[in-house]
This record gives C-alpha cells, sequence and structure tokens, in this order.
C-alpha cells in the first residue's frame, strides 16, 4: 500500500525548520531563480510557515501537466525512481531535517525534494523532459554504464542545471534552489557556465561532496524537450558499442 503524508504527525519544530528554511531562500531566490519556478510556486501555493499537504500539491500539478508527488521513505533504487518519473510521480520523502542540520543534510529531505523540485513541475517543455529521459533510461535500467550517463545527465540538468532568461544567467535546478550557499554561489563571478550539451554531459562525471565546477546552461525548457531524440541516439550507441563508463561514484 502507497505511504502518505502524516501530516499532522509533524511537530511544531518542523513546521519552524521548514519556514527558516524557505523563508532564507526566498530572500534571495526571486531574481536568481527561474521564472517558471516562480510561477509553479503560485500554482502548487507554497506557504511560508507551514509545511506544504502533498493532497493539495497534486490537486493543482495534476490540473496543469499531470504530474504529483508520491510519497516514499527516503533514496530509492535506480528502476524505481525512473518507474516513478515514467509515470509522472515525483519521488518524495515526507521526513524534515532537524534546527542541527539546517545548512546541510547528506541525504536529500522534504525541503530538497519539495521546495526544489515540486514548482518545476508545472513547466511542460520541463516535464517532458522528465518523463522521456526516464523513459530511455528504463529501456537500458540493467546497463550501469547507461545509468550512469542519464544519471549525469539528470545531475546536470535537473538537480544542477541553469538557464539563461532575458541576458541573465539563473537557477533551475533543485539542488541549487534549496540550498543555501551554492543558490549563492552558482550566480557569483566564480561560477563557470558552459552551453548544455547532451554529449559533454555524457563525458562529464558528476560532483556531489563540494559545489559544481562548472554549469551547463540552456536558453529555454524546449532546448531541453528538443534534446531528447540526440539523448536517445547517443544512449543507443553506447549500448549498441558496450561503452564502459566509469561511475561518478562506485
Amino acid at each position: 500500500m502507497p505511504m502518505k503524508q502524516e501530516y499532522d504527525k509533524y511537530t511544531a519544530e518542523d513546521h519552524e525548520v521548514w519556514s527558516i528554511l524557505y523563508n532564507e531562500q526566498m530572500t534571495h531566490l526571486p531574481t536568481i531563480v527561474t521564472d517558471a519556478y516562480l510561477r509553479g510556486i503560485k500554482v502548487v501555493e507554497f506557504q511560508p510557515d507551514a509545511i506544504p499537504r502533498f493532497s493539495l500539491i497534486n490537486e493543482a500539478l495534476r490540473a496543469v501537466t499531470g504530474w504529483s508527488i508520491y510519497v516514499v521513505p527516503g533514496l530509492i533504487d535506480n528502476k524505481s525512481f525512473f518507474e516513478h518519473l515514467s509515470n509522472k510521480e515525483f519521488p518524495s520523502s515526507t521526513w524534515l531535517r532537524k534546527k542541527s542540520q539546517l545548512k546541510y543534510i547528506e541525504e536529500p529531505d522534504m525541503f530538497h525534494d519539495v521546495f526544489g523540485h515540486i514548482p518545476l513541475l508545472s513547466e511542460p517543455f520541463f516535464c517532458k523532459f522528465l518523463k522521456e529521459l526516464s523513459d530511455i533510461t528504463l529501456k537500458h535500467i540493467d546497463n550501469p554504464s547507461i545509468v550512469e550517463i542519464m544519471a549525469r545527465l539528470y545531475w546536470y540538468t535537473v538537480e544542477f542545471g541553469m538557464i539563461r532568461e532575458e541576458g541573465q544567467v539563473k537557477m533551475y535546478g533543485a539542488g541549487l534552489i534549496s540550498s543555501p550557499g551554492e543558490s549563492k554561489f552558482c550566480v557569483s563571478d566564480e561560477a563557470v557556465y558552459v552551453p548544455y550539451d547532451v554529449k559533454t554531459i555524457f563525458e562529464t562525471p558528476y560532483i556531489k561532496d563540494k559545489y559544481q565546477t562548472k554549469y551547463f546552461v540552456i536558453n529555454s525548457y524546449k532546448e531541453l524537450a528538443d534534446s531528447l531524440p540526440q539523448i536517445g541516439e547517443l544512449v543507443e550507441w553506447y549500448a549498441q558499442n558496450e561503452v564502459v563508463v566509469e561511475l561518478s561514484y562506485s
């Protein structure tokens, strides 16, 4: 039986943690985050002082893109993860970090999953990219090298992607949006930007123990969706030629 968000079990500290993290991020995000995220916040109706109710978010998202949140206990295996995405279900935990963990936690919690990811699930081209990326991965889910290159693609787009809007580079990746530190670093003079390129991403191991050394920048969400045929062709080439890719983390 599917897990549910047991909303009444959240403590006053849980709501306070959400409020602290939400308000800290929203003091600087509006000028440096993609416009689609800000529109998405209005769609899902996040509140600054209360943990969101998944049931209400799901109603709102299903009405615009057909997506919803699927509750999971924490990190899940690759096959289950991509199966949910293929079904337009975004896996999310329901637990929240403690006040002593405000700056960093190793495993993604609900603030990352929900605050970082969910608003952009109101953007149709982004949703198409996320679903079809998952469909491609599932065809080769038993091939570790294909799973690795698709994990890199997910990492450098869905988690740490940047977008150019009206001449300004802004963040859309959830790992950036939910990070108090890297959300500032990625728009600083120290950040290195490179154009979105599927082949280059496939050849770039991802980084999870420090800030990214470079950020791939798209020009629109349609660009992501339009790259899906190339992604499929490259993946088939990797598979047919039995290319072995070293895992970013073993």
